[in-house]
């Protein structure tokens, strides 16, 4: 029978269509289906995971790697982020088997009519081309069958929860993260099941458009697409209407940083991608390896906020540089205006915390800028302290800021947006910080510059600096095992090089001040920093000696020639040897290195290597004697209580020692200063060195970083006292003469060795320059102090000054030895080479060159 009717005719036109879609579709699956790629790269997923670096407390640091990934497993997935994206996604998941048919015909109908458009690929489809298609690739039909084929065979092989995973940890949701894990961290700075619901839907709603629905670049339109999966999380179940409606009015905070970390410390990070480069190469950033630093959360953020005030606060006390740029706009500035603001701030990248901004209306008493992220603020008060007398200069051809200047802006409290805004500028001076432990040499907090994105060069690992005074206890730390005593008496008085000594010009050092003290015990010297008492000692003990003493803490002779300026820190150290020096103090006499990495372990968790240190009083190397550290530790305390660096003594503590340097013309000032607990190095100066400007010195530049950063370093940290070593004995002595003093005369307690008890009477003391004695002539004898030999009885007593020490048996020490045993200083050669001697013919040159260095070090 043949079809007498046109519906019969359309009736078989549609069968056979139909039996021709079915062979079609059948044919393509016998020769496609077989060749399709293994889904090895499936079964065993191995995402490419980047290198990431951890505090000591678990804290991101920084991750390396071309994308941003942390993998989470199905089961510890939450509820609502799973829900979430079955409802906006893919909401019959469970129920397809790869290919939603009834998917696809609701697509057709809701497109044609206009009820909405929705696509009918589903999560299996778009696992199968996130894994198998070339991204950015040519999209054809036969790349879609392939997907869809590609998606049963998934279907096939893989669990739906397996599938669910993978498209969970894969699915590319902008700002370089792979994942929801990883954007969540991202977008919000914190894990998963930390999200509240409305965080959740945002996430949710990125992968149909990661860019166009970034809430960085575009939140109307990331907020709108999140009301759209709320409203389908409702409409099909998901959640109440309650939860809808309370979801749909929470607040979203986004992570003021897009960078994917908890802690900032660019220099501390760097390090180690450079350790593990070293011996991985280009793997690291696939390697999905976790690095635990020995820094901790507190101590680094201390360091942070502290160098960077510090700075800011050396700048502004430089006074005003000026605009960075000035644009032409209006006055006031118009909406218009503000454009123009926003492209021309675009390039410019914030630093360290400094906000871009023009200023778009000067006031009376306030200035309103723009900034870069195109917020108007208004600033006024303290907040203009910087710019201040700029701004009231009378003569508006001489002011330095208009309206279109383009300044920087600080907010000092970032966690409020309001009365903590001030005007700053980009500083120009660089610094460095460095805390240890002193009992292991674990790195605590590193700051290796004001910005590491403006300059990477990092000032404590690579800054080869002279340490100024500094360097000074480490010379006293060898006088004192050439038989040196606290009490020593020393002459400050003035030295004068001669050329035929120097081998060219003449060389005339000074004190700091530019006065001298005449005789003065070593422990007064060191508290108020004598450059003339360095001197002669470093004379009287041999400056080969000394160069090889330094060498126990860590220095290389190498940096430190034999010349008299060795006393004055003439020499080379970076702030990462210093602190290792100071810890030698710190920990009574052990050398410990410091180290940054403390364990490596695999994106399992699976340890891979673990640090290896020794610890002080264990397996640390003894590198002086305890009773050396003691003592030099007691002398340092003074330089806090009442030598150079008494502003430490805000801190309320009387167990910090420490010791200022600054170098020659104010190029470099130093604070180096420790706890028993910690040691910490602040170092202030110019990349190209040059002064850093009048009264700028180690205990007003550096120190105050020092005790910003140590307020909150030793916060909860007990006081501790260095015990008395064996050995060492206090003993009464005057404190003018140095010599012993009855338990009945006014006296002060001093430390000694009990081999080298004070003198029981007092001994002229020999000239600078005599080899023998011979008469004074009257300008000698004016500098000579006047010291008569007196029975005890008659030797006037010095008024009683209260005693930083512990009586002798409280102090557990030994019994002074007889007079017969006492070894008399002035008679010994510690107190008799005084005399500046002429370098060999072959070191003449050298030795001009090291003077010189002194005088311009750089």
């Amino acid at each position: 029978m043949t079809p007498n009717k046109w519906w019969h005719y359309l009736l078989l036109t549609i069968v056979v269509s139909g039996l021709s879609a079915i062979a079609f579709v059948g044919i393509a699956v016998a020769v496609v289906y077989p060749s399709l790629p293994s889904l090895e790269t499936l079964t065993d997923y191995r995402p490419k995971l980047p290198l990431r670096v951890y505090s000591e407390d678990g804290y991101l640091i920084e991750e390396f790697g071309e994308e941003r990934r942390a993998y989470v497993k199905i089961s510890d997935v939450p509820k609502s982020m799973k829900d979430a994206v079955l409802a906006i996604e893919d909401r019959r998941f469970y129920q397809h088997g790869g290919i939603d048919t009834k998917g696809i015909l609701r697509a057709i109908k809701n497109n044609l009519t206009g009820v909405s458009h929705e696509g009918a690929s589903t999560i299996t489809m778009q696992v199968a081309k996130n894994f198998f298609t070339k991204p950015n690739g040519k999209r054809t039909l036969g790349t879609k069958i392939n997907e869809a084929l590609l998606a049963i065979k998934i279907e096939n092989n893989l669990s739906k929860d397996k599938i669910l995973e993978l498209y969970i940890n894969q699915i590319y949701l902008g700002q370089r993260s792979y994942g929801f894990a990883a954007a969540s961290q991202v977008y919000f700075g914190k894990p998963l099941e930390k999200l509240n619901l409305a965080e959740t839907a945002l996430l949710a709603g990125l992968p149909k458009a990661p860019s166009g629905y970034n809430p960085y670049t575009h939140p109307k339109r990331a907020i709108a697409r999140q009301n759209e999966v709320l409203r389908d999380m409702y409409r099909y179940g998901f959640i109440e209407e309650s939860v809808y409606k309370k979801a749909l009015n929470q607040p979203l905070r986004f992570k003021a940083s897009r960078q994917s970390r908890d802690l900032s410390a660019d220099y501390v990070a760097e390090m180690v991608r450079e350790s593990l480069y070293a011996t991985y190469q280009d793997e690291i950033y696939s390697s999905g390896l976790k690095v635990y630093t020995t820094v901790r959360k507190a101590n680094q953020e201390a360091a942070n906020s502290a160098l960077r005030d510090g700075i800011l606060d050396y700048d502004a006390r430089q006074g005003y540089r000026g605009p960075e740029k000035l644009l032409k706009l209006s006055q006031p500035a118009t909406d218009a205006d503000k454009e123009i603001i926003t492209e021309a701030l675009s390039d410019i990248e914030i630093s360290n915390g400094l906000m871009p901004a023009a200023i778009t209306k000067i006031a009376e008493k306030s200035i309103t800028v723009h900034t870069k992220y195109g917020d108007d603020i208004e600033i006024s008060g303290k907040g203009l302290a910087l710019i201040d007398r700029t701004l009231n200069e009378k003569n508006p051809e001489k002011r330095l800021l208009k309206v279109g200047s383009v300044i920087r802006i600080l907010n000092a409290s970032p966690s409020t947006q309001s009365g903590q805004w001030r005007v700053v500028q980009l500083p120009q001076v660089e610094s460095a910080l460095i805390s240890i432990d002193p009992e292991t040499g674990a790195i605590r907090a590193l700051v290796g510059g004001f910005d590491f994105n403006r300059n990477k060069f990092n000032h404590v690992t690579q800054a080869w600096r002279q340490p100024g005074s500094s360097f000074k206890p480490f010379i006293y730390s060898a006088a004192l095992e050439k038989g040196y005593t606290p009490a020593t008496i020393v002459e400050d008085e003035p030295l004068s090089f001669s050329s035929e000594e120097t081998g060219n010009t003449e060389w005339t050092p000074q004190n700091y001040d530019a006065t001298f003290d005449g005789p003065i015990r070593l422990r007064q010297a060191l508290a108020k920093s004598k450059n003339m008492v360095a001197i002669r000692v470093l004379e009287s003990i041999g400056k080969g000696y000394a160069q090889d003493y330094i060498t126990r803490f860590g220095f290389a002779a190498k940096n430190h020639p034999a010349y008299m300026t060795m006393a004055l820190g003439a020499g080379s150290a970076t702030p990462m040897q210093m602190a290792s020096a100071y810890a030698v103090f710190a920990n009574g006499g052990y050398r410990v290195n410091p180290y940054l990495i403390s364990k490596i372990v695999d994106h399992n968790g699976k340890l891979i290597s673990k640090s290896k240190f020794v610890t002080a009083k264990h397996d640390a190397p003894r590198v002086i004697d305890a009773r050396n550290a003691f003592i030099m530790n007691s002398m340092m305390q003074d330089v806090v209580r009442y030598g150079t660096a008494t502003k430490a003594l805000q801190l309320g503590r009387s167990d910090l020692a420490g010791k200022t340097g600054t170098t020659n013309d104010h190029f470099d000032a130093w604070f180096t200063g420790y706890s028993p607990k910690q040691v910490a190095v602040t170092w202030v100066g110019f990349d190209k060195p040059k002064r850093l400007g009048r009264n700028e010195t180690g205990g007003s530049t550096a120190l105050p970083i020092w005790i910003k950063y140590m307020a909150t370093a030793l916060r909860n940290v007990p006081e501790t006292e260095m015990p008395v070593p064996d050995g060492v004995m206090a003993l009464r002595v005057d404190p003018v003469t140095g010599v012993r003093a009855d338990n009945d005369e006014n006296g002060i307690y001093e430390y000694f060795y009990h081999e080298n008890p004070p003198p029981e009477m007092e001994i002229p003391l020999p000239g600078m320059f005599e080899e023998e004695a011979l008469p004074l002539s009257q300008p000698q004898q004016m500098l000579q102090p006047e010291i008569i030999l007196q029975p005890k009885s008659l030797i006037p007593k010095a008024p009683e000054q209260p005693s930083r020490f512990k009586e002798p048996g409280a102090a557990k020490a030994i019994k002074p030895a007889d007079a017969a045993s006492n070894k008399d200083l002035a008679t010994n050669k510690s107190a008799e080479q005084t005399k500046a001697k002429k370098p060999e013919p072959s070191n003449t040159v050298a030795a001009h060159d090291q003077v010189q260095q002194l005088f311009n070090p750089h």
